[in-house]
């Protein structure tokens, strides 16, 4: 059609081929992936996968032996001011505590906070620990939108220390997520709650904001990834 490029630019489109793109420049940068190097720690402290018995964090969570690091709730100083936001768009200081899983004293702490915050102090992560994590977001946001939406998600993804494997089940999870937007109406993008995923601020959200928000999360923590495969091959040096 005189050389013009006719794909689709409605807003389901875009972000379904954005979510494409990223899940094929992903599956290029995962493959040999092998255990040694997907449970590589590249620094002391690492978070992981790991067995239940030799977890190193208060909150480590999963069904089975294997389970997957998570330390004590907090609001890391970078997110200061979504937590400023979401007060001035009228949010109560209890429903913000119960949206970062913390005290309505440490929400009111952020809210006095004046000044410029000391950078976080984050734990340096596997990629055992970046698949996982990728994993069990898009199975529970799956399960409280298009599922029973009643399955803990901390329960819905059974790690393990098996790249091939872990691999084999992610790829699995967010094609089933794909294959669901792609059903989606411009009304249920609207809807503000379609996702009722309970850690966060979905219930309150406009789909849309939600869908875009898992493409974005799919496509940094895939970059991290790739990153720490680049790191694996060059430690040798």
């Amino acid at each position: 059609m005189n050389g013009q490029d006719h794909r689709r630019t409605d807003r389901l489109s875009m972000l379904i081929e954005q979510f494409d793109q990223a899940r094929e420049m992903a599956q290029v940068r995962l493959k040999g992936l092998g255990d040694e190097e997907y449970l590589w720690e590249p620094a002391p402290g690492s978070w992981s996968v790991r067995r239940r018995e030799e977890a190193v964090t208060p909150r480590a969570y999963g069904p089975g032996a294997w389970v997957i690091d998570k330390g004590a709730p907090q609001i890391p100083a970078s997110e200061y001011a979504e937590v400023a936001r979401q007060a001035a768009d009228g949010m109560s200081v209890a429903k913000i505590a119960e949206d970062w899983s913390v005290s309505a004293e440490r929400v009111e702490e952020v809210l006095a906070f004046t000044g410029e915050p000391e950078p976080d102090v984050v734990p340096i992560t596997t990629i055992a620990w970046r698949l996982g994590h990728l994993h069990s977001d898009f199975a529970g946001r799956w399960e409280w939108t298009f599922g029973e939406r009643r399955q803990d998600p901390h329960l819905l993804v059974d790690f393990t220390p098996s790249a091939a494997l872990a691999l084999e089940r992610f790829w699995e999870t967010i094609d089933r997520h794909r294959a669901s937007i792609a059903t989606l109406t411009d009304e249920q993008l609207d809807t503000v709650g379609l996702s009722r995923y309970p850690y966060g601020s979905d219930p309150d959200d406009p789909y849309i904001g939600v869908l875009a928000n898992a493409n974005l999360e799919l496509i940094h923590h895939m970059a991290e990834i790739a990153l720490l495969r680049d790191l694996w091959r060059a430690r040798g040096l």
